[in-house]
């Protein structure tokens, strides 16, 4: 390189990366130690970026300028010369295709980025890209990558140089700032969900064109997820590739058939697993309704829903794989908090799986709700959280997610201690309990697609467990949905959760409001001379849409201290949670995701608390007292609700009933369509 007028110019791109060699060797970091060139790349980091080699059917993969793991996350740096290979955009993202990525900086760190991702091997990423004309002119932009589609990144405007990568303390310090906002987060969800509403639509057209039951496309979602995974060992090892589209033949012999070969690498996949060898043998029986139906893995002409991803015939079990491959598993961002688009996708194909017309109380709780209700319980890193009744497990998830953040708090993410804790987490603090196979099935796959917690999953009748399980266990937490419609609004649930909790353990349920108002006095009042009741919060009537419409509360109890009648009780008016849901979607009213957070405070401050979208909180929040009979447990019991009714009111209960008219038959269309 020519020093001319004291502006180093640069001729050559490796005279840019000899350039940044030295700028990092100025941040006292080592190469080969603390940073790696491109043809020097650590074996973890190559094989995490060969993912998308193969899922692309290519033979050879690219590798970036730089890469950096000192600090837990990997840190992709793409160098190139002239500034005006810095980024190439459209008119709204960034883009995606073989010549920007080879030939732009920013459109080159964050493909790499996203292949990390995509390789489920880490969770984030740090995106640099970097033109340089000289010294004097060096354009950079940095971005915090949070999910392996084309746009699950976030640009970080406020970074001006380099500096925050010379040790922890400035990495910790930028970090802080890079992650989702809670607020961001949500926004991400919501806008997500009416693309994978469509998906999942589609995906069920195509499941009966196939004639994949109802029942039977629940298990198919999981196992073929599941089968798109890595086989690792307890140490990360890796055992055996993931499945692809193209492993898919369509041969047909016995032990080749698509369905089998499916079913082959679930089986290996769940082996490695801290699953215990009878609840395995379950899970895979479950999983080989795939590989039951010889036909389906013959040749057949495609559906319209995949023409546009295979050529030729296929069979339709790689027809449903392929689709859920390109346009579900490769849309599964490892986001952290709540971003879970799985519960789009299971409450989509739950209401055609579990509604028959009797079976309408199986229902989801959404992940915002199961949040809040953990949260309201001040789950953190030492909890012992149970869910009896677990469904497809998002109390848990929750659970766990709020467990491993506080962990990553106390003792920073990426160290040993860390690590250790939140596999203890895993292994030995999450224990639950469900008696219906194909959502124990369900559970334990969503749990495991959620980096594993399956390690206490019990398939039980609950009232038969044995008491040495929660002697053992310990709970100090309990959180419930149970299906509302057993004897007393299955309100003995709760009961026999709390009387084996510890001492001072907090549990929460959601259930109907009628479960405090009269169907459950014997209970309730069994209740009340063991445990406390704190709160009530009152939930909205369309919260379960569009599998019911239900007045359901949120109880609150404190385990093993007989309730106090002299003490006041908590309750909450939480109808207006800022979403209108319908039978076809839910819409941001009134910024839910800051009303959530503002009911915590709330529940945990009462009238001091400081929230932002409610201005008068004697509106939705009252003390009161109980008395013994276990029928005074719901807000309107306590404070007076305005019911009278406005125009307002009118035309949109007018309109609520029109919808749900016409989707009802629509429905019944649609049942006789699919044989229901």
């Amino acid at each position: 390189m020519n020093s001319l007028n004291k502006i180093q110019k640069f001729k050559l791109e490796e005279h840019v990366n000899d350039w940044f060699k030295n700028k990092l060797k100025t941040l006292w970091l080592k190469n080969q130690v603390d940073y790696f060139t491109e043809s020097a790349i650590p074996d973890y980091l190559k094989d995490a970026l060969k993912w998308r080699a193969k899922t692309e059917n290519k033979t050879n993969f690219w590798k970036p300028d730089f890469s950096l793991t000192k600090y837990g996350i990997p840190i992709i740096i793409e160098n190139k010369l002239w500034t005006s290979k810095l980024i190439s955009e459209n008119k709204d993202s960034i883009k995606f295709d073989e010549k920007s990525i080879r030939n732009y900086a920013v459109n080159g760190a964050l493909y790499y980025a996203t292949w990390i991702i995509a390789s489920w091997k880490y969770k984030e990423a740090i995106a640099i890209g970097i033109a340089w004309d000289s010294e004097e002119n060096i354009e950079f932009k940095v971005y915090y990558v949070y999910g392996s589609s084309e746009k699950s990144y976030k640009l970080l405007k406020n970074v001006k140089s380099f500096g925050f990568l010379e040790n922890e303390k400035t990495f910790e310090e930028f970090y802080k700032n890079a992650t989702l906002t809670e607020e961001e987060k949500h926004e991400i969800l919501i806008n997500s969900q009416s693309t994978l509403k469509k998906y999942a639509q589609k995906l069920n057209k195509l499941m009966h064109n196939h004639n994949i039951t109802a029942p039977q496309r629940v298990l198919y979602i999981s196992g073929m997820l599941l089968s798109m995974q890595d086989v690792v060992d307890k140490d990360w090892n890796k055992i055996q590739d993931w499945l692809v589209p193209d492993d898919l033949k369509g041969i047909q012999s016995s032990t080749r058939r698509d369905g089998v070969l499916i079913v082959d690498q679930i089986q290996e996949f769940l082996k490695y697993k801290w699953i215990p060898t009878d609840k395995l043998d379950l899970m895979i029986s479950s999983f080989s309704e795939i590989s039951k139906d010889a036909d389906r893995d013959k040749l057949t002409d495609l559906d319209k829903e995949i023409s546009k991803l295979l050529k030729g015939k296929a069979s339709a079990n790689k027809q449903i794989f392929t689709f859920i491959y390109e346009n579900i598993f490769l849309s599964i961002d490892a986001m952290a908090g709540h971003l879970d688009i799985m519960w789009e996708m299971y409450s989509e194909f739950l209401k055609y799986a579990l509604w028959d017309g009797k079976e309408i109380w199986i229902v989801l709780t959404p992940p915002y709700v199961t949040k809040m209700m953990a949260s309201i319980l001040n789950v953190n890193k030492d909890s012992r959280v149970m869910d009896l009744a677990t469904g497809s497990a998002w109390f848990l998830i929750s659970s766990m997610e709020l467990m491993i953040e506080d962990a990553e708090k106390q003792y920073w993410k990426w160290t040993t201690n860390a690590k250790s804790k939140i596999k203890e987490i895993k292994k030995n603090q999450l224990l639950w309990v469900e008696l219906n196979a194909e959502m124990y099935t369900l559970a334990a796959t969503n749990m495991i697609l959620r980096w594993d917690g399956s390690a206490n999953i019990q398939k039980w009748d609950t009232f038969k467990t044995p008491k040495e399980l929660y002697e053992n266990f310990k709970a100090n937490k309990l959180l419930l949905n149970p299906p509302f419609s057993f004897d007393e609004n299955w309100m003995p649930f709760i009961a026999f959760g709390l009387d084996r909790m510890e001492k001072w353990g907090l549990g929460a349920i959601i259930i109907q409001d009628s479960a405090g108002s009269g169907k459950a006095i014997a209970t309730n009042k069994k209740i009340l001379k063991k445990h406390t009741f704190l709160a009530s919060i009152k939930m909205p009537v369309d919260l379960f849409q569009p599998m019911a419409w239900v007045q359901t509360s949120i109880y609150i109890f404190e385990a093993h201290k007989p309730h106090d009648f002299d003490k006041t009780v908590k309750f909450i008016d939480f109808r207006n949670d800022g979403y209108k849901r319908t039978l076809r979607w839910i819409q941001e009213i009134d910024n839910p995701a800051k009303r959530y957070s503002d009911i915590i405070k709330i529940y945990k401050a009462w009238d001091k608390a400081k929230t932002d979208t409610i201005k008068n909180i004697d509106d939705i929040y009252v003390e009161d007292f109980i008395t013994n009979s276990g029928t005074d447990w719901n807000f309107e019991q306590h404070k007076t609700i305005d019911t009278k009714p406005t125009l307002q009111d009118f035309k949109k209960t007018v309109s609520d009933y029109l919808s749900w008219e016409i989707s009802t038959l629509l429905k019944d269309d649609t049942d006789q369509s699919l044989g229901g």
